[in-house]
């Protein structure tokens, strides 16, 4: 089981319990959940209630792990992991892997492959995304263990301490050659999936920069400062540089690639209960390597 410690400081003296775990992060709803398991909210070891009035030198602890297993149907397919603790996991996600189980991918998912995962190593845990990427994309992506740390994390995702870079391989070169793409994005009016750059749509914003420049594509360098859906791929085309192969927003090739040529590269984060900084990468997939000889 895992149990997230806060020792009380003197600044604390009197607060409640539930007081005391929302300073650190937890949701009302991680300390409703928390307060009807057995066991589920300590101090110094003992149950106590959310009500209950704390002193300096006492420790709080609240049960963060999952009641159950997830109800997705597990998948025994690899996982890259990347990077592993109590609280969270860093994978490298293959292009052509859903990240749900979803119409064309109900058997097999990030999802279905991480509860298995969770399986064989005793965790009683459901598969909690902090973020999403499209089916087509590859590359570094955070899974939390648990509700408490899935939480923390997402509130870390569009702020300073959570960095996400991204690589694409476009059509044509951008000019200039680096910049902020600011355009607000919404679906279209005929399509449940399809987004468009609209007046009325929620602010979006996307920093680029080229990084190599080749005879038909360029190798872009993208960093986001929000995460709307399809966000690069809608922008990049709105810029008239959309991505190879992509078959939504540009033009389907499968024969140079059979996916958009988006790749998440580069992470960083804090760990939500330590603060320790974490940074990861993941090299250029050879399938958008390969456009750039072309």
């Amino acid at each position: 089981m895992r149990y997230l410690e806060f020792p009380v400081t003197p600044e604390e003296e009197g607060k409640r319990v539930d007081a005391i775990l929302r300073r650190h992060g937890l949701s009302t709803s991680a300390v409703r959940r928390a307060k009807r398991r057995e066991h589920g909210l300590l101090v110094d070891g003992e149950d106590i209630y959310t009500s209950y009035l704390v002193h300096p030198g006492q420790v709080v602890a609240i049960l963060a792990d999952d009641k159950a297993p997830s109800g997705i149907t597990p998948n025994d397919g690899p996982v890259e992991i990347l990077y592993e603790d109590d609280d969270l996991l860093v994978v490298d996600k293959p292009a052509g892997l859903a990240v749900h189980p979803c119409a064309g991918s109900w058997e097999d998912s990030l999802g279905a492959r991480l509860v298995h995962y969770y399986q064989t190593i005793g965790l009683a845990a459901d598969f909690h995304p902090v973020h999403r990427l499209d089916k087509g994309t590859s590359g570094l992506m955070v899974v939390a263990k648990h509700p408490a740390a899935q939480h923390a994390l997402t509130a870390q995702l569009h702020s300073g301490s959570f960095l996400r870079e991204y690589l694409a391989v476009c059509e044509g070169c951008p000019s200039p050659l680096s910049g902020v793409i600011d355009a607000p994005l919404g679906r279209t009016d005929d399509s449940y999936i399809r987004q468009q750059v609209r007046p009325d749509g929620k602010r979006a914003r996307t920093h680029y920069a080229v990084a190599d420049r080749g005879a038909r594509f360029s190798l872009v360098r993208l960093v986001l400062e929000t995460g709307r859906t399809h966000q690069i791929r809608v922008h990049m085309a709105y810029v008239g540089h959309p991505l190879a192969g992509d078959f939504l927003y540009g033009t389907e090739d499968a024969d140079l690639i059979p996916r958009p040529a988006l790749h998440s590269a580069q992470l960083e984060l804090c760990q939500p209960f330590t603060g320790e900084k974490l940074s990861f990468a993941s090299p250029l997939p050879t399938d958008m390597a390969r456009l750039m000889t072309l």
